[in-house]
């Protein structure tokens, strides 16, 4: 453990003074725990285990070694004490495994798509002017440039995903870089050079030209996964839930072959699951040559930590890749990757996923601010209208601002059109059915949603997203915050006008834990698996389910 944190301190602290990504600290250090396990560190005094005291001094003499003063806080959890270095800057991006696959799979029919949508372009536009004008060569470098950024942000030709979802986000790819080249031409003011047969013809013809390669081109990339899958046989170490969910999910994929599963004790023990267990840690070398093996899983609880350390260096003589898989069920991931703190292994348990990639919170904040200002132009009778009823339904402003919890856990101020009557009641409540403060304006604009609209303005300022969490008040907040594991984690992204929490049913009062702790999980599930993509088919899947029987 000393040796990890002189190798941290030593790598880190240098990045004091330095900005990252382009953002400089200044005076604002952020706060950097450090968790030291107490056996790691030998006893004050002989005889007698590590004292709370004896690990902090120890850990601070430490940081003192390399020129970092920290003040020294100790709480025991577990058998860990934190450490508050408030002087160590980690360094803060770092390159994550979620980022778009581009391999072999997407270069190969990106140029073949791109190839055929360039042809398909000269040849319309010979057609139509009996050459190809040199605006047409411009435009034709554009989709070359522009296809690449557009089809890897909607993640197209992906060699995981079926033909359906496939053909889905190759649509939505074509479909974003088609608006960029809008965008560009307008911005330009040369949308008056091209021909409209020409435009509208590239634009359906060369999806239905793309769509005609990527079927048999993706065929051909799945086979060859297949082929290359099938000669890798694996072995699984372990005999835990976590191996048994390991080997459900690569025989559910398919991914390659599993022979079964090797007990980590010296003596085989029954499985517990579908899956054979063939042998013991003693004789792995024997099963790696009978069965030739070709990749081996460690699927071993935290607590064997020395048996994986040696076990893995054992396996260093073996023709295998070794896999090791940490045992971490017990834990409430956020958003997890794993990345390398400049050479060192580092797996990121809870993150934002605006903050994991470069180009997540500007990709979001574009497609948020351009479909708000939108959906303002063309709902802006809509907005008059129901501003006018509220004025005239009672007393009051026409808004009800409210400070609720944003990115981060910030307070922002979020707006709703006024529902109810203008009340005494400091005491924050939920609506509930038959609510005597809803009037009878406010009671149509909750059913139908109306009231949120005021809400396009806020997604407009960049407080809230279009999808995301909804926000709760912050008096709601404080009350869940304890009674439901991970209950704010959920603002580690935006918040939303509409999220998947809403379109699955779970819209309205929570007047039990249960449905808040139902909400959480699938607010949960949206941070895990955030993409535009996903942005895109909440906000198609919002209108179907506006008029709830649980809105009131």
């Amino acid at each position: 453990m000393p040796a990890l944190a002189h190798r941290l301190i030593r790598r880190t602290h240098g990045a004091r003074s330095q900005e990252t990504n382009g953002q400089s600290w200044g005076g604002s250090v952020p706060k950097t725990l450090i968790l030291a396990k107490a056996s790691a560190f030998p006893a004050t005094d002989k005889g007698n285990a590590t004292t709370q005291t004896g690990l902090c001094q120890r850990l601070k003499q430490q940081l003192k070694l390399h020129g970092v003063n920290t003040p020294c806080s100790r709480h025991t959890q577990e058998g860990y004490v934190q450490i508050d270095a408030r002087e160590i800057i980690l360094i803060r991006k770092r390159n994550t495994t979620q980022t778009a696959d581009r391999g072999l799979t997407f270069w190969t029919q990106w140029l073949a798509a791109i190839c055929a949508l360039i042809l398909l372009l000269c040849a319309l536009a010979t057609m139509k002017t009996g050459e190809v004008e040199a605006h047409y060569r411009i435009l034709a470098a554009f989709i070359l440039l522009g296809s690449v950024p557009s089809y890897s942000m909607m993640q197209v030709y992906h060699k995981h995903h079926g033909y359906l979802v496939g053909l889905g986000r190759l649509l939505a790819g074509w479909l974003v870089l088609l608006s960029g080249l809008t965008v560009v031409a307008f911005i330009t003011k040369t949308s008056e050079l091209f021909s409209r047969e020409v435009i509208i013809s590239l634009a359906l013809g060369g999806f239905a030209l793309q769509a005609c390669l990527y079927v048999p081109l993706h065929n051909l990339s799945r086979r060859y996964q297949q082929k290359l899958q099938a000669a890798r046989t694996s072995l699984i170490i372990g005999t835990g839930d976590l191996a048994q969910e390991l080997a459900d999910k690569l025989v559910r994929n398919r991914n390659e072959p599993l022979v079964g599963l090797v007990a980590a004790d010296d003596q085989p023990s029954p499985s517990n699951g579908l899956y054979p267990v063939i042998g013991s840690l003693a004789h792995l070398r024997d099963l790696i040559a009978t069965h030739q093996i070709r990749r081996l899983y460690i699927a071993l609880p935290l607590t064997e930590a020395e048996q994986i350390e040696g076990l893995y260096i054992d396996l260093l003589d073996s023709s295998v890749d070794v896999i090791w898989t940490p045992d971490l069920q017990s834990l409430i991931l956020l958003n997890h990757s794993v990345s390398d703190i400049e050479g060192l292994p580092a797996i990121h348990l809870n993150e934002s996923p605006l903050t994991s990639y470069p180009t997540a919170a500007a990709s979001k904040a574009i497609m948020d601010r351009t479909v708000a200002l939108i959906a303002i132009i063309l709902l802006s009778p809509v907005l008059l209208a129901t501003a006018i009823a509220v004025k005239r339904s009672s007393p009051g402003p026409i808004l009800f601002k409210q400070k609720r919890h944003g990115w981060n856990g910030k307070i922002i101020e979020v707006w709703k059109f006024r529902s109810m009557r203008m009340h005494d009641d400091q005491e924050v409540k939920q609506a509930s059915r038959d609510d005597p403060r809803v009037t009878r304006v406010g009671q149509f604009i909750r059913r139908t949603s109306l009231d949120e609209l005021p809400q396009l303005f806020n997604a407009l300022q960049g407080r809230m997203s279009l999808v995301g969490p909804r926000p709760h008040a912050v008096a709601h907040n404080d009350y869940y915050t304890g009674k439901i594991d991970a209950y704010m984690a959920r603002h580690r992204i935006k918040p939303g006008i509409t999220g998947l929490a809403q379109i699955s049913g779970y819209r309205g009062e929570t007047e039990t834990i249960d449905k808040m702790e139902k909400r959480v999980e699938l607010d949960l599930a949206y941070i895990n698996n955030w993409s535009l993509w996903l942005d895109i088919k909440i906000l198609i899947k919002t209108p179907l389910t506006l008029l709830s029987k649980n809105i009131y």
